[in-house]
């Protein structure tokens, strides 16, 4: 059993500080932009109890009483850093939200010793907001908060030496844990060992129940890059995950009144939390709020896990955004901690990792390492690593990349990414997971349906053919195509045993850029694109369909980093274009009005597009690369 030592708070370091201060400039500019165009983004000072009236001249009216929303000026982007001391806690009924009508009763928040729930409690909130559940998830915050904070400060840390000069590379401290040939990790669940199809998407009750339906072997129930953090959004899903392993999942669709029940063979179940760097805002411990990681890890956990175990599989997560191996071994102790906590076997949770950052593709061996009695495998996250390539690199002029749609998977540093991670997962025991096919279903044109389904086919037959176990889809009608290529190429469950030892990849392999070029399509569908995905994440969709391809937040965040790095280095377009930031103020304007044209003027004005361009328009011209495009959008739904 791991030994765990409760470790100090660390001091915030220099470079958190310049983090800090550059988000804080970017999040005002945004939030008074978007008020200049009409956005309601509250930033109006918070009420210091829900029943004091506001002070004014004139008698306050219904909305009055109502909790607003923090100013502006406090509404800070976490990069590296951990948001300051809260203010004393308000009463009970401020915590929890807005005064009920009259006529109808809000549930109460539980009362947890240095607990305060700040999110607006719905009718079955208290189900899964349980006074027990709460202390879990204060232990979890108390235990590792201050380990969380010091991995993020070392990321900041090791960005800046990024942007001195310095290219990643393998650890050399690490080298003894490559060069071991002994070690793998944990056998694999007996119900992991076959999936080669498995399909991913948010957390609403529909999709769950779709996606368990769909034939895929695993779902994975996203609470990340899919979703949409409103508090809404997080909690609902949590009690939809709790009604799946209770037997009590269902769903009438308000509309058309089709009934959606779960069927016979539901694929297995997965869980995604959002990654170390985000937190959940709606529940402080100790007056911090807790880390969203930890929020969707413990709620998930604690409600599900002995009732997964009796049904026969376990509490099984997907870790995103990990960049060393040292974020790692922290969620090796979440594990070690909760299983012990709860009084079940320790190496009952299984995670798969998502390799979606450059750092972490020079660490997968030693990933893979710390969390040897809990993992089941790795994933190429293609999407993220793409944005994390430009993201790391984005200091460096030599490491611009092409047009979005000229990176391709079995090319430059993407081919070398994607080898390594077959060969190092199969040498250690563990799975190898495909990519992420964002085609979706295209109505009313044949043709073009059958172009999009082509490439999907081709991007899993060259997946097999690189030695993957199984592979990623966003929509239940890419299932039987993915499932077809896997069951003719592959027919038996995996293909762990085939270890690529011939493959060989070295540092320059992993940082070649693709050959490419830059164009101004290119350079405009980013900025339809990006906005887009912006402005239905703000009204708490996290899946988007644009262009006819499912769309989550790494998309949105390819476009940006791009658009900042051609204008940080005036890149030039095929023909002659120079991208400046005149040139992107004269683009985004132009591309806004062929959206409202795309979408339709009624659905144009209903929406948040003013705050989505605000925001997209800051953080592309930003002096500061702004780390996650998700951390000052979340200031605008909490």
């Amino acid at each position: 059993m791991a030994t765990r030592t409760r470790r100090k708070k660390p001091k915030k370091a220099a470079a958190k500080k310049s983090a800090k201060r550059a988000g804080e400039a970017a999040v005002k500019k945004t939030a008074k932009k978007g008020k200049r165009a009409g956005a309601k983004m509250g930033a109006k000072k918070p009420a210091r109890r829900v029943k004091a009236p506001r002070k004014s001249a004139k008698p306050a009216k219904s909305k009055a009483s109502r909790p607003r929303k923090p100013t502006a000026a406090r509404r800070h982007i976490l990069t590296s850093v951990r948001r300051p001391k809260a203010a004393p806690q308000r009463s009970a009924r401020a915590r929890v939200g807005a005064r009920p009508r009259p006529g109808k009763r809000l549930p109460t928040a539980p009362r947890v010793e240095g607990l305060a729930i700040k999110g607006k409690l719905g009718a079955r909130y208290g189900e899964v907001l349980t006074p027990a559940a709460l202390r879990f998830l204060a232990d979890l915050h108390r235990e590792f908060e201050g380990v969380r904070e010091r991995l993020l400060a070392a990321r900041a840390e090791q960005q800046a030496r990024y942007d001195a000069g310095e290219l990643p590379d393998f650890r050399p401290g690490t080298k003894v844990i490559r060069d071991d040939p002994d070690w793998r990790v944990a056998p694999i669940p007996d119900d992991l060992l076959d999936r080669r199809v498995e399909i991913t998407g948010p957390v609403d009750r529909k999709m769950i129940i779709n996606a368990l339906n769909s034939g895929a072997h695993v779902y994975m129930a996203d609470f990340e890059d899919a979703n949409s953090p409103t508090w809404p959004n997080n909690i609902e899903g949590q009690i939809n995950l709790k009604d799946r392993w209770s037997g009590k999942i269902g769903f009438t669709d308000p509309e058309t009144r089709k009934t959606y029940r779960l069927g016979a063979t539901p694929a297995v179940l997965i869980v995604r939390p959002r990654g170390w760097h985000l937190v959940e805002e709606h529940l402080t411990v100790d007056g911090e709020p807790i880390s969203g990681a930890l929020f969707d890890f413990g709620l998930a956990f604690f409600h599900n896990a002995k009732a997964q175990i009796a049904a026969g599989t376990g509490p099984y997560f997907y870790l995103p955004k990990l960049e060393t191996h040292e974020e790692a071994r922290l969620w090796n102790e979440v594990f070690v901690f909760a299983q012990e906590r709860l009084g079940i076997p320790n190496g009952t949770i299984r995670a798969t990792v998502l390799i979606e950052t450059l750092p972490a593709a020079f660490e997968m061996e030693e990933i893979l390492y710390e969390l040897r009695d809990h993992i089941a495998g790795l994933n190429a996250g293609r999407w993220d690593y793409i944005f994390s390539f430009i993201k790391k690199l984005a200091r460096h002029k030599d490491y611009i990349l092409p047009d979005r749609s000229q990176v391709v998977m079995g090319e430059a540093f993407l081919g070398a990414y994607a080898a390594l991670l077959v060969k190092t997962c199969h040498s250690r025991g563990a799975f190898a997971m495909g990519g992420m096919a964002a085609q979706i279903p295209i109505k009313n044109d044949t043709a073009a349906n059958e172009a999009a389904f082509a490439k999907v086919r081709a991007d899993k037959e060259r997946e097999v053919r690189d030695g993957y176990d199984g592979t990623w889809v966003a929509h239940p009608d890419l299932v039987p195509v993915a499932r077809d290529v896997f069951d003719r190429m592959l027919p038996e469950k995996n293909q762990i045993t085939r270890v690529r030892q011939h493959v060989r990849v070295l540092r320059e392999d992993l940082l070649q850029i693709h050959a490419g070029t830059k164009t101004e399509e290119g350079f405009r569908l980013n900025i339809r694109v990006g906005v887009q995905y912006i402005e239905a994440w703000l009204r708490g969709r996290g899946a988007v369909p644009i262009y006819n391809l499912m769309e989550d937040a790494a998309t949105a965040e390819i476009s940006r980093a791009q658009i900042w790095q051609w204008i940080r280095y005036e890149a030039e377009l095929d023909g002659g274009i120079v991208v400046t930031p005149k040139y992107f103020e004269r683009a985004l304007e132009e591309e806004m009005e062929r959206v409202k044209e795309e979408v339709g003027a009624d659905s144009y004005a209903k929406g948040r597009f003013p705050e989505a361009i605000a925001l997209f328009r800051d953080i592309s011209l930003a002096p500061e690369f702004i780390d996650f495009l998700t951390i000052p959008a979340y200031r605008l739904i909490v």
